[in-house]
């Protein structure tokens, strides 16, 4: 009988796999024959190509860093989880700082990348890659997850307080989303919708998120409405093909190359919108891709193994003690979740379109990395329940029969 986090490895080990043939076969082109050298019908791939390439490689960091994560030692793990009542405004404000310190070297002269008019990249050697590129959002996205789990947890009572415990942590929270938004408002609601999920699972009370719903909602409003790119989005959501060659383009290419896969697909590799029709096709639209060439089967598959993922990282959640722990995997499962969502909706043109990866499946060496880091954390958590270490050094003993009880909605 295989455990929570042995179906949780498998099924990112599937995503990941699809990730890298589907982003090999997207990213596949015709090269001009000539006299000396004709068209190869092979197109010179192979299985020691595809997985010696910087997809294959970028697979196999994320499946070292699930595995560094995964095992950790007990000891470690428990200390870094227990909530310090004492240190909660002073961990708050020194997390809040690294994080947006973090977000803010996009804009850094010399390491700083810009693509497609957005800064959200940095660039530092590396010996393999010669450049590697970072996106610091992907970085905060989790470890906001992180800090926010630990300081709810550390804020107890106060957190049912409003200026005492949860302010505090919405200004957090505010701030980094602010940031975030300046280059990406996908990802900016995606961390903002987590976290507030995370604040209340810990017990925060729903009439003080519900009094500040409209404010955050006008925020997000007010994001758009500046934006001119964003509000072309959201008129070629409503009528794509008022502007089939300019801001309609990607939603039309998208439900072309779907309503091509006519159910069984044109077999991998044979797909066509990949070849200059489809943009963005390794990335925000892979699925489009899956959809053409896989049909009904990848469709299927790919929403089969997200749910057995969400569904398997709940029942760690539920099984585990630590209030810390439970709120953290309850963080990453609703991003994971939240973030396949929006990317199905808008490749299906069920939303506006915004770039948002498909978890694990679209091209992305730090998603990829970091999404398996986060989940071989969740393995961790289910190898310390089968080892019978939860609590262990995680709360004093004059403070375990409190900790103990169930967080908030997860009771």
């Amino acid at each position: 009988m295989l455990r929570n986090g042995q179906i949780l490895f498998l099924c990112a080990l599937a995503l990941l796999t699809l990730g890298v043939l589907m982003v090999t076969s997207a990213g596949m082109q015709i090269a001009p024959a000539s006299a000396d050298q004709p068209i190869r019908g092979d197109g010179g791939l192979s299985p020691i190509a595809i997985m010696s390439g910087r997809t294959g490689i970028y697979a196999a960091l994320a499946l070292f860093a699930m595995g560094a994560a995964a095992f950790m030692p007990a000891r470690f793990v428990n200390s870094a989880i227990k909530p310090r009542p004492d240190k909660f405004y002073m961990m708050l404000c020194i997390g809040t700082a690294v994080l947006v310190g973090s977000l803010l070297l996009v804009y850094l002269p010399g390491i700083a990348r810009e693509k497609n008019f957005s800064s959200r990249w940095i660039e530092i050697p590396a010996p393999v890659f010669g450049t590697l590129s970072i996106q610091p959002s992907e970085l905060v996205k989790w470890s906001m997850l992180g800090l926010l789990a630990w300081c709810a947890v550390s804020a107890g009572d106060r957190l049912r307080q409003f200026w005492r415990g949860l302010a505090p942590m919405l200004i957090a929270l505010g701030m980094v989303s602010a940031v975030i938004m300046k280059e990406d408002l996908g990802t900016a609601v995606l961390v903002g919708a987590t976290g507030v999920l995370v604040l209340l699972a810990a017990g925060a009370k729903y009439w003080h998120i519900g009094v500040l719903a409209p404010a955050g909602l006008g925020v997000v409003a007010a994001g758009l409405l500046t934006s001119d790119y964003r509000m072309k989005r959201v008129t070629s959501f409503i009528d794509p093909y008022a502007d089939p060659a300019g801001d309609g383009f990607h939603i039309i290419q998208s439900m072309g190359a779907i309503a091509n896969g006519e159910g069984v697909g044109r077999g991998l590799g044979h797909g066509l919108q990949k070849f200059g029709y489809l943009p963005e096709d390794t990335t925000d639209f892979i699925f489009a891709i899956i959809s053409e060439e896989l049909g009904l089967f990848g469709v299927a598959l790919v929403l089969f193994l997200y749910c057995v993922l969400l569904t398997t990282g709940v029942d760690i959640a539920k099984r585990d003690t630590r209030p810390v722990a439970r709120l953290f995997v309850l963080g990453v499962i609703a991003t994971i979740g939240l973030q396949a969502c929006i990317n199905l909706l808008v490749v299906t043109k069920l939303a506006p379109t915004k770039g948002i990866a498909l978890p694990l499946i679209s091209s992305g060496g730090t998603g990829w990395i970091l999404t398996s880091a986060a989940l071989g954390m969740l393995i961790r958590f289910d190898r310390s329940q089968a080892a019978g270490e939860l609590g262990c050094d995680n709360i004093e003993p004059e403070d375990a029969d409190e900790d103990a009880e169930p967080v908030g909605a997860l009771a």
